[in-house]
């Protein structure tokens, strides 16, 4: 599951679990990402997913426990559309917030984060999970106003845990596991 030598026992890792795009939709969202966005630095192809839950700072002997967790969730799981909905920018992002068709993804997240919190290994955010691809960092926000990316209804193509090293580049995230989601 991890590469030797990159997570030693008593070390500490930055994780976070998530659902993975697939290729045609990584490929929708590079060459959008190429039209609209204008200002600020593109997140990299690599680094583009659905963010389930993110855990920080964990004990690397609990990672095998958390990817017990997002199994266990994800085989749960009903058929998940996702689509663009709307773009939205914060402080510090821009991200395609995603409808939800019926609700899937969100009982994979509130089944996932149940879960975490059972292990000790996650703290449930005050707000309510809202899934969104980050598409773009910045440190001034550029108002951007993009068309959304044409990707139509998908389903994303499996679910996973995520190392996440802070580099002066930005942020490099490996996957440490995937896992299947049930009712693909």
């Amino acid at each position: 599951m991890i590469p030797a030598g990159s997570v030693v026992s008593g070390d500490r890792a930055r994780l976070f679990c998530a659902l993975r795009l697939p290729d045609g939709v990584l490929d929708a969202l590079e060459e959008w990402q190429r039209l609209e966005v204008t200002r600020g630095r593109p997140v990299p192809r690599p680094n583009l997913h659905v963010t389930l839950a993110f855990l920080g700072s964990t004990p690397s002997e609990r990672t095998d426990d958390v990817a017990a967790a997002l199994g266990d969730a994800a085989a749960r799981a009903r058929p998940i559309a996702l689509a663009p909905e709307r773009y939205r920018e914060t402080r510090s992002v821009g991200m395609l917030v995603l409808s939800d068709a019926e609700g899937a993804a969100t009982a994979v997240a509130e089944d996932l984060h149940g879960r975490l919190e059972g292990l000790g290994v996650y703290e449930r955010e005050a707000r309510r999970w809202l899934p969104h691809v980050t598409v773009v960092r910045f440190r001034e926000r550029p108002r951007l106003r993009p068309k959304l990316p044409e990707t139509g209804p998908f389903a994303p193509s499996d679910a996973a845990v995520y190392l996440s090293r802070l580099r002066p580049s930005g942020a490099e995230y490996v996957v440490l596991e995937s896992v299947e989601l049930g009712g693909m």
